[in-house]
């Protein structure tokens, strides 16, 4: 495993943060699950940024989730990239995750000159119910990029994120908004994107968010998100390797986090073709736990104490004036 050299940051609090690749924490018995409504941007109100100091007051300091993000390579096998799955998942479990992550893409690599089509599936497909069985088996909640078949388009899939829950059901999906139309890639040419914001919802007392790749450099996507109650985002990808591209991938991961005061975990793809640098980062724009250019599972806790310490000390999210700029 491959990791940044170890650095250390002071907060006001004296605690100290380190550059790390494995944190862990004693597992709560019990999870709870909440699913939040919908909102469009056009929705939210300037009275709703005002919620969230008294949103994290009500919630008890010692809350945490552990997550853990798998930076892997994938194949153009779903059968494959499922026994990578069952590996990183007992090595989450090992060190008593609450919920893994695996990248965006990661049922199976796209495959020049072939449609998605020929490896999508429905929700309730093979490959998810798969998923769904390891879930239910090691008690874990799991986050996963799918291929998801369209209804009347037989040429593209969508580019779909689903959330599952500890037992197996299905507790979010995601279908990605922000399609990457851009240096010398189209993603539209093999993807329908979706119409409407990623969902929020709430494991072991965390409210969590999703985004995919793409969306990272969407600011008002974060916002909405943050806006409407997330804690954490948590943000699967194939982030490509490039000329400023993993410069731009740490950077843009980490002013989400500062401008949104929330916690933003980015699992990265590796592989010749991929930037890797999988990377979390807390709500102070601190780098938590991060990896190199290898195969990594790269774990961290999301703390409630630290969300609530950082917007009572800089709660720029109630200081938001919408009515200023929208019409």
């Amino acid at each position: 495993m491959e990791t940044f050299p170890p650095r250390r940051h002071r907060h006001d609090d004296n605690t100290s943060y380190s550059v790390y690749t494995e944190c862990t924490a004693t597992r709560p018995s019990q999870f709870g699950f909440m699913m939040t409504g919908k909102i469009c941007a056009a929705d939210i109100s300037p009275s709703m940024a005002r919620q969230h100091t008294a949103r994290s007051r009500s919630t008890t300091m010692t809350t945490q989730l552990t997550v853990s993000l798998a930076q892997t390579s994938v194949t153009r096998d779903p059968q494959e990239n499922l026994r990578t799955a069952r590996r990183f998942i007992q090595q989450a479990v090992a060190r008593e995750t609450d919920l893994i992550v695996f990248p965006e893409m990661f049922m199976a690599l796209p495959q020049k000159g072939i449609s998605l089509t020929a490896v999508a599936e429905p929700i309730d497909g093979p490959f998810v119910s798969a998923l769904s069985a390891m879930a239910a088996e090691h008690r874990v909640a799991i986050i996963c990029g799918i291929w998801q078949t369209v209804q009347g388009d037989a040429q593209r899939a969508a580019n779909v994120v689903i959330a599952i829950a500890p037992d197996g059901a299905l507790l979010a999906r995601y279908n990605k908004v922000h399609l990457f139309d851009a240096l010398s890639i189209r993603e539209s040419d093999l993807m329908l994107g979706g119409d409407t914001p990623p969902p929020v919802f709430t494991l072991k007392g965390i409210v969590l968010g999703i985004a995919i790749c793409y969306d990272l450099r969407f600011p008002e996507l974060f916002r909405n998100l943050a806006l409407r109650g997330a804690e954490a985002v948590l943000v699967p990808s194939a982030w490509y390797a490039g000329t400023m591209k993993e410069e731009h991938w740490l950077t843009l991961l980490q002013a989400r986090a500062i401008e949104n005061t929330m916690y933003v975990c980015g699992a990265n793809l590796c592989g010749p073709a991929f930037a890797a640098r999988t990377t979390i980062f807390d709500p102070f724009g601190v780098m938590l736990a991060g990896s190199g250019e290898g195969e990594a599972l790269v774990t961290s806790q999301i703390l409630h104490a630290r969300i609530r310490e950082v917007r009572e000390k800089l709660p720029s999210l109630s200081h938001i004036r919408l009515n200023v700029f929208n019409d």
